[in-house]
């Protein structure tokens, strides 16, 4: 495995600029498709002292890559995601995707939330359908497109129940399923799986992944569970808080095709072990 410390951690060969060949899922040298640059966040308390929520974070996460932050509650995490999302403003720095500044909420990125944030007198269908409303497709187009991505998320069969005759798990499904809809460059999710049990979410992680694969798109993943970051990231950035800041930048040993033995892995228990001891020493 290779860590990177904050000082390189956005490092990113691109090589030659031409165009990038084509490399595994998880492969570092394709080009950026999201750049943080020097970001910071400050809130106001009810005592109006300043609160340094950010300290200039720097990330690049390549095209197609799955990448998870990791860090203990007051890291920033969230917070970050909020911004890359186009949800909150930094107090200074820089976010882009493909060169483009983000200044808001857009179709080019999808986000999850831990929550279940569905429409609950919508149906499952309608609920994946209202972004593509949104974005005012013609009614034969977004009917294909749901159909498409009730097949992928596995739940053609409930196209027309409600949220509330659905599982946790199979909630998430159909948010990430919205997420995707509008076919976003990147795919934001803020601990999705937080509430759900263990056997679901296992089997939600793989779920995920195999979404990933199969749309590839670029993820970013925020999470507190180190397992599950190394589980699912093709690298795990590691964040400090009070102020969240990047203390290691990841890449995991495993390719895209692992399975859930990954997990009885020395190297997937050293690095456990690793991240660990990174956030017990801040």
């Amino acid at each position: 495995m290779t860590v990177r410390g904050p000082a390189d951690a956005v490092a990113v060969d691109t090589g030659p600029q031409t165009e990038a060949p084509a490399v595994a899922f998880g492969g570092s040298s394709r080009p950026p498709k999201l750049v943080v640059t020097d970001l910071v966040k400050e809130f106001r308390s009810k005592k109006r002292e300043t609160v340094l929520a950010i300290d200039h974070v720097n990330l690049e996460v390549a095209d197609q890559e799955f990448v998870c932050l990791v860090g203990s509650s007051g890291c920033g995490k969230s917070t970050l995601l909020n911004i890359i999302a186009g949800l909150d403003v930094p107090t200074s720095g820089t976010v882009e995707i493909d060169h483009e500044p983000i200044v808001g909420p857009g179709p080019d990125r999808g986000m999850v939330f831990q929550t279940y944030s569905l429409y609950p007198w919508r149906t499952v269908a309608e609920n994946i359908a209202f972004g593509l409303e949104c974005m005012h497709l013609r009614k034969a187009q977004r009917a294909e497109r749901v159909r498409e991505l009730l097949g992928i998320v596995g739940l053609t069969k409930f196209a027309d129940h409600t949220p509330d005759q659905l599982s946790g798990g199979m909630r998430q499904r159909v948010a990430i399923a919205r997420a995707l809809a509008p076919e976003p460059d990147v795919l934001l999710l803020d601990e999705p799986f937080g509430a759900l049990d263990a056997q679901t979410r296992r089997a939600m992680q793989d779920f995920l992944l195999t979404v990933w694969r199969r749309t590839q798109s670029t993820v970013v993943f925020v999470t507190h569970d180190i397992p599950e970051a190394i589980y699912l990231g093709s690298r795990v950035v590691v964040l400090a808080p009070h102020p969240g800041r990047v203390i290691a930048d990841i890449e995991v040993p495993f390719g895209a095709g692992h399975d859930s033995g990954i997990t009885r892995d020395p190297r997937f228990l050293d690095l456990r072990d690793e991240i660990e001891d990174l956030l017990g020493s801040v």
